[in-house]
C-alpha cells in the first residue's frame, strides 16, 4: 500500500469544485496507475466532507483512514487559474486537515506501507504536524519516505522543511523551491554554483539525505532533474497545450515512484513520469483521467 499524508480537501476551481489537495492528487495517480493507495486525511462533519468522501469514493479510493473532525470544516482552496495554465492558490487555514489525529490503525496501516508520501502544507499546525512524524517513523525503514515539499505561501516554515527532509529518502521539489531549501539548511552557495542545478542538489545529498538517497527536481516542460550521490541526469520534458498545472507535480510523484515500484531504473521512470505529468497539465484539475496510450505516445 502507497500512503499519502495530508491534505484532502475541495479545488474551487474556474471549472467547479474538484476533489484536490496535494497529497491526495498524489494518491490518486499512484492508483491510476494501477498500485493500492490510501490517504490519511480529515473532513469536516458538515456536507461538503460528507461530499467529499463521496468523491473520494467514486474516484476509487477507500475513504477509510479520512478522519471527521467535528470541530474544524471541510478545507477548501480558490485556485485561479493564468492565461499560461499556472494556478494561485488562496488557502483556507484551521481546517479539519490541519488536525489529523494519531490513532491505533494507522500504526498498522504504517507498517503495510510501501511507500509514504508527505510535504509541508499539511505540518502547518501541530497536531497533524505530530501525526505526519509519527507516521514516517512508524513505517521505519522497509518503507520508502518521499518528501514532496509543495510549498504553498505564507505557509512556509525553514524549521518544517527541514524536519521534514531529514525524515525522507526521496527528496521532491519544483525548481522554485530551490531558495527555500538553502535558507532551511543554511547552505552557503559556492561562486558558479546555481541553486536548483545538478551540482547544487548533489551538494545537499549529503547534508539532507541519507546515503542511498535520491532527489528530483522538476521543471514543468524543460524536464526533471533527478539523481543521486553517485550521478545526475538531466531529462526534457514535452511541450502540451496547457489546460492548467493543477497537480502536474504531484502526478509526476506518482508516476515516478510507481515505476520505481515496479522496478524501472531512476532514469526510466524519470522519463515515464515526465511524459505523465504533460498529460495530466493537458487536462483540467488535479485529477484527471488519464489514458496510458496518451503517455506511451509521448516516449
Amino acid at each position: 500500500m502507497i500512503v499519502a499524508l495530508g491534505e484532502v480537501l475541495w479545488d474551487l476551481l474556474p471549472s467547479g469544485p474538484r476533489a484536490g489537495g496535494a497529497p491526495f492528487n498524489f494518491a490518486f495517480h499512484c492508483h491510476q496507475l494501477g498500485h493500492p493507495a490510501a490517504i490519511v486525511s480529515a473532513v469536516g462533519d458538515d456536507d461538503l466532507g460528507r461530499d467529499l468522501r463521496a468523491e473520494v469514493r467514486r474516484l476509487g479510493l477507500t475513504d477509510e483512514f479520512i478522519q471527521t473532525d467535528p470541530n474544524h470544516p471541510t478545507g477548501t482552496v480558490a485556485v485561479t487559474v493564468d492565461a499560461a495554465g499556472v494556478p494561485t492558490y488562496e488557502i483556507v487555514d484551521n481546517v479539519a486537515w490541519d488536525h489529523v489525529a494519531w490513532h491505533p490503525g494507522l500504526d498498522a496501516l504504517a507498517r503495510s506501507a510501501t511507500a509514504v508520501c508527505f510535504g509541508t502544507l499539511a505540518q502547518r499546525r501541530r497536531r497533524s504536524r505530530d501525526t505526519v512524524r509519527q507516521f514516517v517513523l512508524a513505517a521505519g525503514g522497509d518503507s520508502l519516505a518521499v518528501c514532496d515539499l509543495n510549498l504553498r505561501p505564507p505557509f512556509v516554515d525553514p524549521a518544517i522543511i527541514h524536519d521534514s527532509v531529514r525524515l525522507a529518502d526521496w527528496l521532491k521539489v519544483s525548481e522554485a523551491e530551490a531558495d527555500a531549501v538553502v535558507d532551511a539548511f543554511h547552505m552557503t552557495i559556492a561562486t558558479g554554483l546555481t541553486p536548483g542545478g545538478p551540482q547544487f542538489w548533489q551538494r545537499l545529498l549529503p547534508t539532507a539525505l541519507p546515503p542511498d538517497g535520491v532527489f528530483v527536481v522538476t521543471r514543468g516542460e524543460h524536464g526533471c532533474i533527478v539523481g543521486t550521490r553517485q550521478e545526475v541526469a538531466e531529462l526534457g520534458g514535452h511541450s502540451v497545450a496547457v489546460a492548467d498545472t493543477v497537480g502536474a507535480g504531484d502526478s509526476f510523484t506518482a508516476a515516478l515512484l510507481t515505476q520505481h515500484l515496479e522496478g524501472k531504473s531512476l532514469a526510466e521512470a524519470a522519463r515515464f513520469a515526465n511524459a505523465y505529468a504533460a498529460v495530466v497539465a493537458s487536462k483540467p484539475g488535479g485529477t484527471p483521467r488519464v489514458d496510458r496510450a496518451q503517455v506511451e505516445r509521448l516516449l
